[in-house]
């Protein structure tokens, strides 16, 4: 079952966060933060809370993002959205909003199509932007910052050794396992199965900006949480690309 949650409305231009009950004449320490924040190309960041954020997350969500709830606090959720957004337009990923994202966002790129000849209803996992692209009738319903393999030569206590690769091909879904699973590659949560039941697009608590995962798809916590209902298991094609 799909659910949809994006129709949203996408205001116009960001501004200088301003904290929650706070008005244009804040006290001079805050409107000292916010002008050496806009002094060196950041727009908002993590911690941030307001108007301007909230702003931020509706934009963000009327793309296809995931920023957690549209209510004006910047946190993880919208951090992971904001990274994901970086990694589709090229940009630094950078734990903030710059300038240059400020200006992306009033004219943003779609991501590149991976193989659309797999079928309307499909997941692509672009390995050289750490991105997940979800589609539904070839209409993109979810894009998410991903960690995959980080090319490293590892043991894991589960058993065996390996070298840290995202294997790429195109696959189909196998099996979901709800909750914190183990296998051999280690720990994940609310794991979707591409590969028998080694690889999988799953959740972890650790999702950072470099590929650091033993060779699975690693997509944020809050996403996970729903992932599973917006695809088919088993079936919906998988494509992986470098």
């Amino acid at each position: 079952m799909r659910r949809l949650w994006m129709a949203v409305l996408i205001v116009p231009v960001l501004a200088l966060a301003v904290p929650t009950g706070a008005s244009a004449t804040s006290s001079a320490p805050a409107a000292r933060t916010q002008r050496a924040a806009a002094a060196t190309g950041q727009v908002l960041r993590e911690g941030m809370h307001g108007l301007s954020t909230r702003e931020l997350q509706r934009k963000l969500t009327a793309l296809h993002y995931y920023p957690g709830p549209v209510d004006g606090q910047f946190g993880i959720d919208t951090l992971e959205a904001v990274w994901a957004f970086q990694e589709t337009q090229g940009l630094p990923g950078e734990d903030y909003v710059s300038s240059a994202m400020e200006r992306a966002l009033n004219n943003p790129r779609a991501p590149q199509v991976l193989d659309a000849a797999a079928g309307p209803n499909r997941i692509e996992v672009n390995l050289s932007t750490e991105v997940l692209v979800l589609y539904h009738n070839n209409q993109i319903e979810l894009i998410s910052h991903v960690s995959s393999g980080g090319h490293y030569y590892y043991c894991s206590p589960g058993g065996g050794c390996g070298y840290a690769v995202t294997p790429t091909g195109n696959f189909r879904t196998v099996v979901f396992m709800p909750g914190w699973v183990i296998v051999p590659l280690g720990e994940m949560y609310n794991p979707v199965f591409f590969i028998g039941t080694a690889y999988a697009i799953h959740g972890d608590t650790d999702v950072p900006l470099q590929p650091v995962s033993h060779g699975c798809v690693r997509i944020p916590m809050d996403i996970a949480a729903f992932f599973h209902t917006l695809v088919t298991v088993p079936g919906e094609p998988v494509i992986v690309r470098g």
